[in-house]
């Protein structure tokens, strides 16, 4: 209706799971309290639920809503027995439509008459561009906090105007959100900023001051100023996510939390970084710091966390450039992300765009060119000054520093880090 290409769809219907298991011999139940019926279709699964009623007790039978208003993924287990209490929450299509949460996520295509079936004006709201919560606003915040996510996601990717009942509570109930656990709002935050419409979001989320409760850190080092001007990488990084989305391109979550918490770690590492702290030992303890903090809010799979953190430990040596460092450096595996994540410093100001622009053309260029751009460089600071000559002896007994620092730590590398 709105002419773009529907994701998936929701298949529901009056039948209870026992009966659509008994139409197809490749079907099976799954769920405990909310049975759902997975019917093998050639390689495909299509997932069937009953028409549900909303619960008399909705705090003990409301489970979170997923993407497109049905309920959150059950457990799956082989065969569940029909109890009294699974036969109570099964109800008719309008009572199914009702318990959704936006009107415009509560529209049925019959597909024996091709007919749009409405019981909450959704048709009405979606022509208008409006987008509103079926029923008190405020209670079914209460019931799920998440939905106060799902209005600002569906606003931006629906590109409808919130409807004033509906937005009024939730700068109010904002702080319900750190009920939630934190291994559901990972998931929700990949919703949030994986599916095209990243920074719009980000721009809503803070607007509706939901934003801290997701990356409060992020949000407290957003409103602070650096130079008279407002930190600008977090809106980069969503606008090339956005792009990336939209062109078919990959996008990872370690690249999104690099981004979102790199401003936080970095004035850290400033600050201790000022007090005397080497600049890889201030990398790691400003990442542990705000990543202890943030995983209270938001989990992060290690799966993510570590090439997260080895971007970051990436940009001091994307600066060492000399002999075959750079080749070194453009074989390995998360070159690309670290690469990107440079230019996206460069653009925000924060790094030499002349280094952005130098690694930028030495992934270009043939070979023999690569080996006249390394050599075209200046030589190392390091070679010389202090007493030491330019002959060796300073540049030796550094080289002895950096071996000892190297072995102190287990899996460090020779090279420290000085970011910022």
């Amino acid at each position: 209706m709105l002419g773009r290409e529907p994701k998936d769809f929701d298949v529901v219907t009056d039948a209870r799971p026992e009966e659509i298991r008994k139409l197809f011999h490749n079907a099976r139940i799954i769920g405990r309290r909310f049975r759902l019926v997975h019917v093998r279709y050639g390689r495909e699964i299509i997932e069937v639920a009953t028409f549900r009623a909303i619960p008399r007790d909705v705090g003990e039978e409301t489970l979170p809503e997923d993407e497109e208003g049905e309920m959150a993924e059950v457990e799956e287990q082989e065969e569940v027995p029909v109890t009294r209490a699974d036969q109570n929450v099964f109800g008719t299509q309008e009572e199914d439509a009702r318990r959704r949460d936006f009107t415009v996520n509560a529209l049925y295509y019959n597909i024996a008459d091709k007919s749009v079936m409405d019981y909450v004006d959704g048709v009405e709201d979606l022509r208008a561009g409006v987008l509103r919560v079926i029923g008190d606003p405020e209670a079914r915040y209460r019931e799920d906090p998440v939905r106060m996510l799902r209005v600002v996601r569906f606003s931006a990717k629906l590109s409808l105007k919130i409807d004033p009942a509906t937005e009024t509570p939730i700068r109010r109930l904002a702080h319900l959100l750190a009920t939630v656990p934190p291994a559901r709002m990972f998931e929700e935050v990949l919703k949030l900023f994986h599916g095209g419409y990243a920074l719009e979001t980000f721009e809503l989320l803070r607007h509706h001051d939901l934003f801290g409760y997701l990356f409060p850190s992020t949000d407290e080092a957003l409103a602070r100023e650096d130079q008279g001007f407002p930190p600008t990488l977090v809106p980069r990084a969503l606008a090339n996510t956005d792009a990336r989305v939209n062109e078919g391109k990959p996008v990872t979550p370690a690249f999104l939390f690099a981004a979102m918490l790199w401003e936080p770690t970095r004035r850290q590492m400033q600050e201790l970084q000022e007090r005397g702290m080497s600049g890889y030992d201030a990398l790691q303890r400003a990442t542990d710091a705000v990543l202890g903090e943030q995983l209270q809010h938001v989990s992060i799979p290690r799966r993510f966390s570590v090439p997260m953190r080895e971007i970051w430990a990436m940009q001091d040596r994307l600066t060492r450039r000399h002999g075959r460092q750079a080749f070194r450096l453009l074989e390995d595996k998360r070159f690309r992300a670290a690469y990107d994540f440079l230019v996206l410093r460069a653009d925000a100001g924060e790094a030499p765009r002349e280094l952005a622009d130098w690694w930028t053309k030495f992934q270009a260029v043939a070979e023999s060119e690569r080996n006249a751009m390394v050599a075209a460089l200046a030589p190392p600071a390091a070679t010389g000054g202090g007493g030491g000559g330019s002959g060796g002896g300073g540049g030796e007994k550094k080289k002895r520093r950096r071996r000892r620092r190297g072995g102190r730590g287990r899996g460090r590398g020779p090279e420290q880090p000085a970011l910022g």
